[in-house]
């Protein structure tokens, strides 16, 4: 009986071993063939990424059952045949809640998603005719295998930590927490660490009162003033990491003050020492990890930025957001993505941008919002330019929440649109307030960066809306420019 079980084992054994070597073998043979994508979907809180990757799912899951995708060349052309939800590579990263987000656009009343505070994935498997490209030769039906990364936006700003030290990070953060309009904030925590002895001893509870209040602070400028750039990126949204003593560090001011050979010598267990520890095991433990571990290995990118909330919130805020855009973007490593980098090294080699929430401006809008993004973007978007990465800008709406339309003021047609108001609770992530049906033109947005004169003669309302009523799972959500998004996308791994 021992030997039959043995024997059974073994034979389990190898077997196990062959199919993990012919996964290895397709997943080899599919970016040979340039079968399979990676997708990395990211944004800064309220840029719409739940939405999004709801939406893109459900137009390619759902296609032929509602609206067509009209400039997605692959159903255009009749290349397209099927896509379906598979199982996803990686099992100890969380699933993209698909099933819930739809619930939650289908409910009555219709309610936005819960949003992600993490990393997650999503895999589907693509059928399409290939036509065009070496396929054909071999086979009538193919599969594009898609990965779709869920990631915060938060985190691909602490990326430029792994250039600094803690000097470097406290001097640079408290520029910034002394500057409108975090300074008014920030004062009762900055006074607090004056009066702290840097070589004292400190206590585990010191550091976590201090780390806490730091990061209560952090959650104001997010929430209530709508600034971008927060760190570290996981005191707001720590995943897994929430309540571990590698949250508990915060900027010291003073730090740049101190003697340089006091500060190297300082004991492990004085504040400075144990903040210095602290900063650096974040940087390896948590941003170099989540690095190396996930961002490695994307070759197709799409960052989302929400620029109405910013314009409402006023001139800092759209500031900080040019300064996070500019911090985002000069994380990657970007390059054309032939067929040993893909095979052994893969790197991003189509990047699109996507103004979101167009469906909260009229339709002639539209063209402004893309290039007031174009603005934010530009001197990163001309080295990638150089580097021959294909880049593309859309305003786009993942699902739409509005309808538009014209209305009479005064004898004048004047473009409105329509939709139940949203109402936001004030410092929360998210809210399912809701307000009165309304029709209104929300104003023009700027195609260039405002200069002061103009903020101080402008002033923007773009409200936030509810989705719209009577969505079905089984078709097609409504949306502006998804299909243009899948062109961009797939449509050259679909040929």
């Amino acid at each position: 009986m021992a030997l039959i079980s043995k024997s059974f084992f073994q034979k389990r054994g190898l077997d196990k071993l062959k199919n993990d070597l012919k996964g290895k073998a397709n997943e080899l043979l599919s970016r040979t063939m340039d079968q399979h994508v990676t997708l990395a979907v990211t944004g800064l809180s309220r840029s719409g990424k739940t939405a999004f990757i709801t939406s893109l799912v459900n137009q390619l899951i759902n296609e032929g059952n509602g609206t067509k995708l009209s400039f997605f060349d692959p159903v255009h052309n009749g290349n397209f045949i099927a896509a379906k939800r598979v199982p996803q590579k990686h099992f100890h990263v969380p699933r993209f809640d698909y099933d819930a987000a739809m619930s939650a656009l289908t409910a009555e009343p219709a309610i936005w998603p819960e949003p992600t505070h993490g990393i997650s994935e999503l895999r589907l498997a693509i059928r399409y005719q290939p036509k065009n490209s070496i396929l054909k030769y071999a086979t009538d039906m193919a599969t594009l295998t898609l990965d779709i990364t869920d990631y915060p936006g938060e985190w691909l700003l602490d990326l430029p930590m792994l250039k600094q030290t803690y000097q470097e990070w406290s001097q640079q953060t408290h520029d910034l927490m002394n500057c409108a309009p975090r300074a008014q904030h920030s004062e009762s925590f900055l006074d607090k660490l004056a009066t702290i002895d840097p070589f004292a001893s400190a206590s585990e509870e010191l550091l976590a009162e201090l780390a806490q209040e730091y990061t209560a602070l952090l959650h104001t400028f997010r929430y209530e003033l709508g600034l971008s750039v927060i760190q570290p990126g996981r005191f707001i949204l720590p995943g897994e990491l929430a309540g571990a003593p590698i949250l508990e560090f915060f900027p010291f001011p003073a730090i740049e003050n101190l003697d340089a050979n006091d500060y190297q010598n300082a004991p492990d267990d004085s504040l400075v020492g144990m903040l210095r520890a602290r900063y650096l095991e974040y940087k390896e433990q948590v941003v170099r990890k989540f690095y190396q571990q996930h961002f490695l290995r994307f070759d197709r990118q799409i960052v989302l930025a929400d620029c109405l909330t910013p314009l409402n919130k006023g001139k800092e805020s759209f500031a900080d957001l040019e300064l996070a855009m500019s911090m985002i973007l000069q994380s990657y490593s970007y390059g054309k993505s032939g067929l040993f980098s893909r095979l052994f090294s893969p790197k991003i080699d189509k990047l699109l941008f996507c103004a979101t929430k167009a469906d909260h401006v009229t339709p002639e809008q539209h063209a402004p919002m893309v290039a007031l993004l174009n603005q934010l973007i530009h001197q990163n978007k001309q080295h990638l330019h150089y580097e021959a990465v294909q880049i593309k800008t859309l305003a786009i709406a993942s699902v739409k929440s509005t309808n538009s339309g014209v209305s009479k003021y005064k004898g004048a047609d004047v473009p409105v649109i329509q939709g139940q108001r949203l109402v936001q609770a004030k410092g929360k992530e998210s809210t399912e307030v809701f307000g009165q049906k309304i029709t209104l033109f929300p104003g023009a947005v700027p195609s260039q960066l405002p200069k002061d004169d103009y903020w101080q003669s402008n002033s923007f309302d773009f409200i936030a809306f509810a989705p719209l009523p009577g969505l079905n799972k089984q078709q097609c959500l409504p949306h502006v420019r998804m299909d243009q998004v899948l062109q961009f996308l797939l449509a050259d791994k679909m040929i």
